[in-house]
């Protein structure tokens, strides 16, 4: 059912037609990107679901099924962040290897990602601000190293990946956070430490787990309004100042009283 909908706004991306949706819009962008570097030409018109794509023409049946093929690939990498998320928690190996196989064989994991779906892309974002994190705790004894700096930096990327998809992805954001505080009240309770260190630490996970996720998410959003300029069934959600803004809206260029 949901590909009527999330299908279509891709194809809205690529014929750069404003929309409004109640979900941020970088799941959306996704699928729209997918399907363009496919040659797909966003004109499937995805009217109801169950509709076929083989009425569609050879471009834009594959980039259609590029669409999945990205959803489906992205739903694949949870099984290995899985993995890597047990064994660095656990150290065991069985461990591991069991989360990976409940993920492969479960019927709605698998069911979810081959789909034009926003889910499998919601749920990479999820388990890699999960891994990431983990992956940053593990680096605890070298702090300022290149790699935890780079854990850290991804995991705010995929904070702001998880956000941008849908705004369930608050709830890592809370867990992330959550870890985040107790590490800074571990820290503050180390008396070898000095406050000016403490305050360089303190000041890391600001840049990486605030302000970067925050920006990325903006400019998620400078992307979606500069790519879709063209007037479509969202206009009427927003003022007439800026429907004059939209090419082919009734109020285009018109000269409007402040």
């Amino acid at each position: 059912w949901d590909e009527t909908h999330f299908g279509k706004m891709g194809s809205y991306y690529i014929n750069r037609t404003f929309f409004f949706d109640v979900h941020p819009p970088l799941g959306k962008m996704l699928i729209g990107l997918a399907g363009y570097l496919s040659g797909y030409d966003g004109t499937f018109p995805f009217q109801k679901p169950g509709d076929r794509y083989e009425q569609h023409n050879y471009m834009g049946m594959r980039g259609v099924r590029l669409c999945r093929l990205f959803c489906a690939f992205l739903g694949s990498c949870l099984v290995p962040f899985a993995y890597l998320t047990v064994l660095e928690l656990s150290k065991s190996l069985p461990a591991a290897l069991l989360t990976a196989f409940i993920l492969i064989f479960d019927t709605g994991c698998i069911t979810l990602s081959q789909y034009i779906l926003l889910d499998p892309i919601l749920m990479f974002f999820l388990m890699g601000a999960v891994l990431s994190m983990v992956k940053c705790n593990s680096c605890a004894h070298r702090p300022f190293s290149a790699s935890w700096w780079f854990w850290l930096s991804l995991t705010g990327v995929n904070l702001a990946g998880a956000i941008g998809v849908k705004f369930v992805g608050l709830f890592v954001v809370f867990l992330v956070g959550l870890n985040t505080v107790y590490d800074l009240w571990d820290l503050l309770g180390n008396l070898s430490l000095s406050l000016v260190m403490f305050g360089k630490h303190l000041l890391a996970r600001v840049l990486c787990l605030i302000v970067l996720p925050l920006a990325l998410y903006t400019a998620t959003f400078a992307v979606h309004f500069t790519v879709l300029n063209k007037s479509g069934p969202g206009d009427g959600f927003f003022s007439s100042a800026f429907q004059s803004q939209l090419i082919g809206n009734n109020l285009h260029n018109v000269s409007i009283p402040e």
